[in-house]
């Protein structure tokens, strides 16, 4: 990958059917990775990667039996080289007092348990190939914003799924990244108790911001790795604050 392109590289980003996840399949078959996409929206990754040669899977990664049988699917055919998971979700009623035990549960599941099932599944393709795992994970799990106790406690368990990962797995050529991005203009920010006015939305980041930041993760020399990487939008963020006076944001994503 020290070429600058995937080409001859084999990638599976779960949570491709929009936003991140959607560029971030885009731009890597554009660089000439072999790319398998997985989402619970099969059609829209379809739909979102035209003409383009990506191979699209139906997968929940809340599901872990599933989520292994769709990993063993791609490494036993291609092997992976790179995984990324990209899958996250929000919702409006996010308050600490809103909260239930079944959108706790939720939460978790998509946010974090879902990247563990994944990571561990491809563990042994990740190890054969000396490969990389990217994990979107979130300002939010680090500064405190308005995305919710349960959102921010799932992001940070991601970065630190990343951290101790790569700690433990870097003698044997797996690097561990965790992205951290602020708010970026994709769909999650519709479930948000007041979605942004447009005037921030175009202030933000936009998906395809976030899959360069994975793809120059990606075309790192193997010697070479950064286990994390925070990405914001210039005119509206700063960490733990806002930068202009334009209407309040939120740090995270959701």
């Amino acid at each position: 990958m020290e070429d600058g392109t995937l080409s001859g590289k084999t990638t599976l980003v779960i949570g491709a059917s929009s936003g991140i996840g959607l560029a971030t399949v885009n731009l890597f078959a554009d660089a000439g990775a072999k790319v398998h996409a997985a989402a619970r929206r099969k059609e829209a990754i379809e739909e979102g990667t035209g003409e383009r040669d990506v191979t699209a899977h139906a997968l929940d990664i809340s599901d872990r039996e599933a989520v292994w049988r769709t990993v063993e699917k791609v490494g036993d055919a291609d092997g992976i080289d790179v995984l990324v998971v990209a899958s996250g979700m929000n919702f409006p009623e996010r308050r600490l007092e809103q909260l239930t035990a079944d959108a706790w549960d939720a939460m978790i599941s998509v946010n974090l348990s879902g990247a563990f099932y994944a990571i561990r599944a491809s563990l042994p393709y990740l190890r054969s190939a000396r490969g990389l795992v990217v994990l979107i994970s979130s300002v939010s799990g680090s500064w405190p914003d308005m995305s919710g106790p349960a959102y921010q406690a799932s992001k940070a368990g991601m970065t630190e799924l990343a951290h101790a990962a790569g700690f433990e797995e870097h003698q044997r050529g797996v690097r561990f990244s965790a992205v951290l991005p602020g708010i970026v203009d994709t769909p999650i920010l519709d479930n948000r108790p007041e979605p942004p006015p447009r005037e921030v939305r175009d202030l933000s980041l936009k998906p395809e911001d976030v899959a360069q930041a994975c793809f120059f993760l990606a075309t790192l020399p193997e010697r070479a790795y950064v286990p994390e990487l925070t990405i914001l939008p210039t005119a509206i963020q700063a960490l733990g604050k806002t930068s202009t006076a334009t209407p309040p944001v939120s740090q995270a994503e959701g």
